[in-house]
This record gives C-alpha cells, structure tokens and sequence, in this order.
C-alpha cells in the first residue's frame, strides 16, 4: 500500500502503527517521527516565514475572507506516487489541505486513490481515528492495543488527580490575539485534574480579548499557540507576560502545543500527563522539560 499523509497527525499515527514505510508522500510540517522526513513532500504553507503571531492572524483572516488558500498541494509530486490512498482532513481550514482540493487534484490527475478523512473534535474522536487509520492501512490489531494503551495512560491521570482540588485554568491556543480553547484541549484539561474557564469541548476555539482573560479569573494560564514548539511558545508566553495583558502574579507555563496539544495524535496524551503535573506537582512530579516550562 502507497499512503499519501497530508496531516502531520495522520502521518505520527501511521507511524505509530507500523505503516511507516508505506507513507510516501507528506506535508512540510511532517516532522514527528524524524523518519517521516524521507517521505516526498507533497504539501506547503502558501504564508511566508518569520510573521508574528498579530500577523498571522491578519492575513490568515484576510485570505480565508477572500476564499484563498493556505496550502500548496503539489499535483507534480502527488502525480509521481501513484498513491493508494490519500489521508486528509474536513476539521480546519487553518490547519491543513482541505478535502476538496483533494479531490479536485485526484480528478485532474486521474488518480483512483481513495481519500480517507479525519474530523476528530473530541478525544473520543482522535482515538477513533487511530483505530479508522488501522483499519485504512491494515493494522487494525495494532491500532486497538495502542488505543488500549493511550486509555490506560488517561485513566492513570484521572486517578492521579482524582479529588484533589481544581485549579482554575486557562489554556490559550493563540496569544495576539488570544484564543480560548477548543476541540479536545478543554477535555485535556478537565482529565488533567483542573477547571477549564474558557472553551467548550467539541467546538471551534475562538478569538477573546484581555479583559476576558481577566475576567474569567484563572488561577494559571498555559500558553499553547496553536503550530509553535516549546522554544517559540516561551518567547511567545514571555511576551505575554511582559506586555502588562495578564492579571498579576497568576502563574504562567509555555507547552509544546506542536508536539502535544494541536495535532490530534498519539501525543495528546503526553499533553495531557503534562497539564496534570502542571496542575498537581508534586504530588503527580515535575512534568517533561520537553513539553513544558513555567514562565512565571
């Protein structure tokens, strides 16, 4: 089987399977495992290199305003692999190729590739997937014992914190300008043993201003933009800090929302063991330094 991966998500999960070899063609953001690098890069950003976040921001309004798009699928390079199937995602205009110019590029090409889609917006979701995937790529045994698995680790936080007291947290998935929570990060949270004061599990996250952040009295916030490794979401929770937006004295953490938070993987629950040592150290121990670091 020859499996195109057009989400970094899907390409992780495929990988984590034992399908690695069988992905040919990825994205540019396809990084995790570094051996997902060998694959021929089909996808890129069409946003240029070095924007700020305020910047992004505007011109990823502007151009989806406008019906632009905001990856470049290569029919070139999707024409030379001769693909069985091709995975893609119907979830977020901002995170990936949408499933129509998938489609459209497939017809032009005359490929008989099928697409297969993922829409996870809940945890439930992403480990239905792992088990859609295993299924799509024939490994449907190894995708229920790494589900069982990703369950025990979630079952043995939520025991962890298992009445203990709820801090109050704020998750931001963006910080110029802040974006509260959405999709499975406020179930991160809750399982993590805290409150979640903004974002609803399940639905899109969406943009808020300071005097909410505020307003919603968190006793800490997480900064997790949304595409930012841990190096760039501290200097991003930094600037955070130093720009006067938040109340006083509430403490700050930066997470590697690229690794742990946003791609809708296996490594969510690396996330989620995180925020719960975050939340409850030291009853629960320091968290990973590679996933978190406090800010203030």
């Amino acid at each position: 089987m020859r499996i195109v991966s057009l989400l970094p998500s899907t390409t992780e999960i495929l990988h984590a399977l034992g399908a690695g070899q069988d992905v040919v063609g990825v994205t540019f953001e396809c990084d995790y495992p570094p051996s997902a690098r060998t694959a021929r890069i089909v996808s890129t950003s069409s946003l240029p290199d070095g924007l700020t976040p305020g910047a992004i921001d505007d011109l990823v309004a502007q151009r989806l305003a406008a019906g632009e798009d905001l990856y470049h699928l290569d029919a070139g390079a999707l024409a030379g692999l001769d693909a069985d199937v091709v995975v893609t995602q119907d979830l977020c205009a901002v995170c990936a190729v949408d499933v129509s110019v998938v489609d459209d590029a497939l017809a032009h090409l005359g490929c008989q590739a099928q697409v297969v889609t993922t829409d996870p917006h809940t945890l439930e979701d992403v480990l239905a997937s792992i088990e859609q995937l295993g299924d799509v790529c024939g490994r449907p045994t190894a995708a229920r014992q790494l589900v069982a698995t990703l369950r025990r680790r979630l079952a043995a936080v939520s025991a962890a914190v298992s009445g203990r007291h709820r801090p109050r947290a704020l998750v931001l998935e963006w910080t110029d300008p802040p974006f509260a929570p959405g999709h499975w990060v406020p179930q991160m949270v809750q399982t993590a043993g805290a409150t979640t004061v903004m974002g609803e599990a399940g639905t899109k996250a969406y943009r808020v201003s300071w005097a909410d952040v505020a307003a919603c009295a968190p006793d800490l916030i997480v900064s997790a933009p949304c595409g930012f490794a841990l190096p760039a979401s501290v200097e991003l929770a930094r600037d955070m800090t130093a720009s006067g937006h938040l109340p006083p004295d509430i403490p700050v953490w930066a997470v590697d929302a690229n690794a742990s938070f946003a791609r809708p993987g296996p490594r969510l629950v690396d996330g989620v063991e995180a925020l719960a040592a975050i939340m409850h150290a030291p009853a629960v121990g320091p968290p990973d330094p590679a996933i978190a670091e406090q800010v203030r």
